[in-house]
């Protein structure tokens, strides 16, 4: 953070602070150090540093090599707009035009141990194996990643990459991961949030047979394929769970346990007609038809 009572003008560069003034290069940024730089900058709190946030940080980082504030004019216009092409080309991997937490990680040169919590490379496989993490952590099955549950959490994924930290390191983290991505501000992660914090490579039901204007039987196959990772012929635990997580994100980006415990016994009471508590491939077809037929897309179940 900048010194109490520095003397800022119209023109305070935020970005200096966090370089060494003798070498001009970038100090190692903490967690709390990227919390402010965060906040600092995603002015509107939406979850993004984007147009003219984004401008005003790169114009700030760029420009902060110089010891003594200028104006914006530091930076032109046109040296902005190219410097912004190049900046989005090479961190802006989803091509959305704005800066994410994890994009600004990468940006800046952030303690080895907090990047790593970002899971940027390391990503899950599925939505199975989010609910499987889900239910290891969620010790109180409260529906709820709590602040000692995530604590737990961080500690474990740095022990996984053999990183020791200290104790006040491991709760400076995990206070920053709760205030970056507990988007609803009530202490404690949901099921969307933990979603965004752990991501998984691939939200197979974005992939393109439900966007297609005809749903196959080999659609339907290989959906089934897909969310029966044991392969013992039925959806059912932390593979119905992951489906039903993914089939939730498609329409809603903030959810909760009892989102999902509703749209479950929602899905299960129209497909499962052997109430087993488990999708099937038969009883997975029939869901998919109603989908479509409620997405009007067409059925083709007689071809592969």
């Amino acid at each position: 953070m900048a010194a109490k009572g520095a003397k800022k003008d119209k023109y305070d560069n935020f970005m200096r602070q966090f370089r060494d003034q003798s070498t001009k290069g970038w100090k190692p940024f903490t967690a709390g150090q990227f919390m402010d730089v965060w906040r600092h900058y995603d002015a509107d709190g939406n979850g993004f540093i984007e147009g003219k946030e984004l401008d005003g940080f790169l114009r700030e980082f760029v420009s902060s090599v110089v010891s003594t504030d200028a104006g914006p004019q530091v930076v032109s216009d046109a040296s902005l707009k190219n410097m912004k092409e190049l900046f989005l080309d090479a961190y802006d991997e989803n091509r959305d035009n704005k800066i994410e937490m994890s994009e600004l990680a990468q940006i800046l040169p952030m303690e080895e141990s907090f990047l790593l919590l970002f899971r940027k490379d390391n990503p899950l496989e599925s939505s199975a194996e989010f609910m499987k993490i889900w239910r290891e952590f969620d010790k109180d099955a409260s529906g709820y990643i709590e602040a000692d549950e995530l604590k737990n959490f961080l500690k474990h994924l740095l022990k996984e990459e053999h990183r020791t930290v200290s104790e006040e390191q491991l709760i400076e983290y995990t206070d920053t991961m709760l205030q970056l991505f507990d988007s609803n501000k009530d202490g404690k992660l949901q099921f969307s949030e933990m979603a965004k914090l752990l991501p998984v490579k691939e939200n197979f039901l974005c992939r393109p047979i439900f966007k297609n204007a005809k749903i196959t039987m080999r659609d339907v196959d290989r959906v089934f394929q897909l969310y029966d990772r044991d392969g013992n012929g039925c959806i059912e635990n932390d593979e119905l769970s992951g489906f039903l997580k993914d089939l939730i994100e498609l329409v809603n980006e903030d959810y909760d346990a009892n989102d999902l415990k509703e749209f479950k016994e929602a899905i299960l009471k129209f497909c499962d007609t052997n109430s087993d508590g488990k999708l099937d491939q038969q009883e997975l077809t029939l869901f998919i038809m109603r989908y479509a037929h409620a997405s009007g897309t067409e059925i083709d179940l007689d071809s592969k």
